[in-house]
């Protein structure tokens, strides 16, 4: 076991780079990245950074020497040989040769485009541009690097014996965490918590803790690095950025209200089983929902990633029943600011009327709250998103106005188009 307060201590060793593989990313980003090679290899897009939570100055608290360091090694990565070697012949989701020979290629010879970075204000602006199978894989590293450095910044100031309290203060409160799920009769759980998580050894020791914990509960990791390196399961499906990318491109109204139905059709041409889950919230769950073509309906399950938890799986089931369907034989992964008491919730709620599952992410592989002065290392809402393509700019609405982005007059429209009247706006948590 890693003793980890004495590597924070020492993290200028060279041996703790923040990302140190291109498969430190998650499982879902090289699914969609397999699915883009083929379908829009030549897509030009844009990625930014965004920090929801605005009070906290990250470029007062990341130096930029450092995060241009950190992002300059990332772009000399490549895959090893051994990584390779488990893309072309691990089994995933019960399928060997889940990725083409092709795109595996592809992939062996990418080095990651460059990056535009200069500070505005308090804040970073950090944006990456190019062909969009490319520039997509710059999302979780980048998200990776900065949250890392901000609990770097806080850290430094910390001595030996502050540095080993503290973790073990948080591995108590994790711990405590999983023997309160453990009691839950069958929970089906999963790390979800790469792309905000306080260090990859942090996130590391997580996932060994769950596996020790929860046994046949924890199902795998989202991370494909720790997935390899501890021989679990690599979980994940599909993101928004799927749908952002392809409404950008509609050339109309019409072609905008068919774009997140032909994202899940060229899906549907490469996966099934368990990797066919619908994310309906990008403009709203309920017009999707009510627009849906009937095939969706025998897709595996659904994950619900905004609004009320409750009342988002409650949407589901009885859309399934309207369509004909047994919710009790569907999925619904939860995977929107989830905690232990959350999760038990949610479970006692649902278990037997759906399969519910959980996708646990910041809470887990970064709830350092309460732990130092003035809450420093508490995490914080950080996204990297494809804000345009092709020169025109993406939206999000979401089932939660407060995850809302891009331009106000193309909100406007999108709401129009997708029929999204009144939402209520909760509180991001992270």
């Amino acid at each position: 076991m890693v003793d980890i307060a004495t590597r924070v201590y020492n993290h200028h060793w060279k041996i703790d780079p923040i990302v140190r593989s291109l498969i430190d990313t998650d499982f879902y980003k090289l699914l969609m990245c397999q699915s883009v090679f083929r379908n829009k290899p030549d897509t030009q897009v844009t990625f930014s950074l965004i920090n929801r939570t605005t009070s906290i100055p990250v470029a007062d608290l990341v130096d930029e020497g450092e995060l241009r360091e950190q992002l300059d090694h990332i772009r000399t990565l490549s895959l090893s040989r051994g990584e390779s070697t488990w893309l072309r012949g691990n089994m995933f989701y019960g399928k060997r040769q889940m990725f083409r020979p092709d795109f595996v290629e592809w992939f062996e010879n990418l080095r990651l485009p460059p990056y535009h970075l200069e500070r505005v204000g308090d804040q970073y602006e950090l944006t990456f541009e190019g062909n969009w199978p490319e520039v997509m894989m710059w999302e979780i590293p980048a998200l990776a690097v900065l949250m890392e450095l901000r609990s770097r910044a806080v850290l430094n100031s910390m001595d030996k014996f502050e540095l080993q309290v503290l973790y073990a203060r948080a591995m108590t409160k994790l711990w405590q965490k999983v023997e309160t799920l453990r009691a839950v009769d069958g929970l089906r759980i999963a790390d979800f918590g790469t792309r905000r998580r306080h260090s990859f050894l942090w996130q590391d020791w997580c996932v060994q803790a769950m596996t020790e914990g929860l046994g046949e509960k924890f199902v795998g990791t989202s991370n494909c690095l720790i997935a390899k390196n501890r021989d679990l399961e690599a979980i994940g499906t599909n993101a928004h950025e799927l749908p952002m990318v392809y409404a950008a491109l509609a050339e109309t109204d019409d072609d905008l209200a068919e774009a997140p139905y032909k994202v899940l059709a060229d899906w549907h041409e490469e996966h099934e089983g368990n990797l066919r889950i619908i994310l309906p919230d990008t403009f709203g769950s309920k017009g999707f929902l009510d627009n849906a073509p009937d095939w969706l309906a025998g897709w595996t399950g659904i994950r619900v990633d905004s609004g009320d938890p409750v009342e988002g799986a409650e949407t589901a089931i009885d859309w399934w029943k309207s369509r004909g369907e047994d919710p009790r034989e569907k999925m619904v992964i939860f995977s929107d600011g989830l905690d232990a008491d959350k999760i038990v919730e949610l479970q006692t709620k649902f278990a037997g009327r759906v399969r519910p599952s959980f996708g646990w992410g910041t809470l887990l592989t970064n709830d350092f709250r309460g732990l130092t002065p003035n809450d420093s290392l508490a995490p914080f809402s950080l996204v990297c998103k494809a804000v345009a393509a092709e020169g025109r700019p993406t939206v999000k609405l979401s089932d939660n106005p407060n995850k809302a982005m891009g331009p106000e007059d193309e909100i406007a429209r999108y709401k129009r188009v997708f029929g999204v009247g009144e939402q209520v706006a909760r509180e991001v948590v992270v």
